[in-house]
């Protein structure tokens, strides 16, 4: 029996020139992603994260309803609301393919919640059933001596319908019945018809928690 060395394993060389280029390689790819860190960075720095409260829209309801009232044919409404309420928008709507033209506002009240105002003289059942998104009929409401058609069904925005002479108001949203009623008797003040008195609900079928 023969002694005989173990083979040593066979060990690759890179040369120079090779081994430059690849050290150059992730040189650059790192140089690279520190760059692109960087530029974020400054971006970032230079753009700092807005407040919500710098996102509010200061929209001129009264304003624009002057300028829609030529084409509206009437004066649109344009509630005064107390602080901590602000309109997100207000434009006035051309009748469509259902022949109703309409004042479209929204409000986010001062708990956050939102309601849409739309006011029509052209209003019909059908884009009134439309607005309120079909819900039934679950009672009355009656806000400072005006009765509103509360319209509401569980899960979804609540409606306060008015019909006061040729005008057809609709409040929709998801906001607590304070809020609604605060919005109801400023929209009627509004119109030169309000009148003192207090808010009651009268449900004529069973409805929806008040709060959703």
């Amino acid at each position: 029996m023969s002694d005989s060395s173990p083979t040593p394993p066979f060990k690759p060389t890179i040369a120079a020139g090779a081994a430059k280029r690849a050290n150059a390689s992730i040189a650059g790819m790192l140089l690279a992603i520190f760059s692109t860190i960087a530029i974020v960075l400054t971006v970032i720095w230079l753009n700092p994260q807005q407040k919500a409260e710098s996102y509010r829209m200061d929209i001129d309801v009264a304003g624009i309803a002057s300028h829609a009232a030529d084409t509206a044919g009437f004066t649109p409404l344009a509630p005064v609301l107390p602080d901590g309420w602000y309109a997100n928008y207000a434009r006035w709507n051309p009748a469509g393919t259902d022949g109703v033209a309409f004042w479209d506002v929204g409000y986010v009240t001062a708990n956050n919640t939102f309601i849409a105002l739309r006011q029509s003289v052209t209003a019909n059942p059908t884009w009134t059933a439309s607005q309120t998104q079909y819900a039934p009929v679950t009672g009355t409401r009656t806000v400072s001596g005006h009765d509103w058609e509360l319209r509401d069904k569980p899960k979804e925005d609540r409606s306060l319908v008015l019909l006061d002479g040729d005008n057809t108001i609709v409040l929709t949203g998801v906001a607590d019945f304070e809020d609604f009623d605060f919005l109801a008797k400023a929209a009627t003040d509004s119109l030169g018809t309000g009148k003192s008195g207090t808010s009651t609900t009268t449900a004529s079928t069973p409805k929806a928690e008040d709060s959703k």
